[in-house]
C-alpha cells in the first residue's frame, strides 16, 4: 500500500514466523524491488514460504538472505523457485551476491567468474540449479571458496544435464571424496566439458 522499492530488515530477529507473513505480503507487491532480509533466523520454513512467493512476484530483483539459518532443503526449494521467477537478479545467500540471470543464460555470458568469494553449499546448490539448463555459459570459476561436497553432489547433478559448460574449476572448494565422486559420476553421462579443475581440496 506505501510505495517503496526498498525494505532493509537487517538483523531484526525475524524467525520462521516473520518469513511466513512477508512471503505473502510480498507475492503480490507490484512496486518492491530490493529485500534485505540478512541476519535473521527465517529458517527452511520461512525459505519455503518465501520460495512460493518468488515463483508469482513480478518485480523483486534483489534478495538478501544471508546468515538465516537456511538448510540445504530450503536452498534447493530456492533453487526450483528460480526456475520459475523471471526477474530477480541477484541473490545473496553467503559470501557474496549471485548473478542470477547470468547463471540461468537468460542473459548471455559465456564466462562467469566467482572465485574467491566465501561461496558455501548454499550458493553451490543454488549455483547448480541455475546453470542445469543454461545453454550459454562454457567457462564457470568457482575457485577459492568453501563448496564443500553437498556443493559438489548438486554441481554434479547439474553437469549430467548441461550440454554447453567446457570449463569448471573448483579448485579449493573444500571438496572430499564424496563430492568429487559425484562430479567423476556426472562427467560418466556428459562428455562436453573439456577442462576441470579440482585440485587442492581435500580429495585422499
Amino acid at each position: 500500500v506505501s510505495a517503496v522499492e526498498t525494505i532493509e530488515l537487517q538483523g531484526k530477529g525475524l524467525t520462521e514466523l516473520s518469513g511466513i507473513v512477508i512471503a505473502s505480503c510480498i507475492s503480490s507487491n507490484l512496486v518492491l524491488k530490493s529485500l534485505n532480509l540478512q541476519d535473521n533466523e527465517i529458517g527452511d520454513t520461512g525459505a519455503q514460504h518465501i520460495d512460493e512467493a518468488l515463483k508469482i512476484n513480478k518485480t523483486l530483483t534483489t534478495l538478501n538472505l544471508a546468515n538465516n539459518r537456511i538448510g540445504e532443503t530450503g536452498t534447493q526449494n530456492i533453487g526450483e523457485a528460480l526456475k520459475v521467477n523471471k526477474v530477480l537478479t541477484t541473490l545473496i545467500l553467503d559470501g557474496h551476491a549471485l548473478p542470477i540471470l547470468e547463471l540461468k543464460g537468460v542473459s548471455a555470458v559465456e564466462t562467469i567468474e566467482l572465485q574467491g568469494k566465501g561461496l558455501t553449499h548454499l550458493s553451490g546448490i543454488v549455483i547448480a540449479s541455475c546453470i542445469s539448463s543454461n545453454l550459454v555459459l562454457k567457462s564457470l570459476n568457482l575457485q577459492d571458496n568453501e563448496i564443500g561436497d553437498t556443493g559438489a553432489q548438486h554441481i554434479g547433478e547439474a553437469l549430467k544435464i548441461n550440454k554447453a559448460l567446457t570449463t569448471l574449476k573448483l579448485f579449493d572448494n573444500k571438496i572430499g571424496a564424496e563430492g568429487a565422486q559425484h562430479i567423476g559420476e556426472a562427467l560418466k553421462s556428459n562428455m562436453v566439458p573439456t577442462s576441470l579443475i579440482l585440485e587442492k581440496n581435500l580429495v585422499g
